[in-house]
């Protein structure tokens, strides 16, 4: 991933492995990154989406939690 992105939190599973949520500009598109990384190295898992579709999910999300 390109270094102009800005690392927004981070969700540890163990010691070798987390979730990194990022920020950044992708083909001029602002873009919301959250993929799993395993040693400090990103693994093919994760999504990215601009950030009408990251604000579709928050909002899914919401609902759900909402729920609990």
């Amino acid at each position: 991933m390109s270094d102009n992105f800005e690392t927004i939190g981070i969700i540890a599973r163990s010691a070798t492995e987390e979730v990194l949520i990022k920020t950044g500009t992708y083909w001029n598109i602002e873009v919301l990154d959250i993929r799993w990384h395993r040693s400090d190295k990103p693994t093919g898992k994760g999504i990215r989406m601009n950030m009408a579709e990251a604000k579709q999910l928050l909002e899914i999300l919401r609902r759900k939690l909402d729920e609990n």
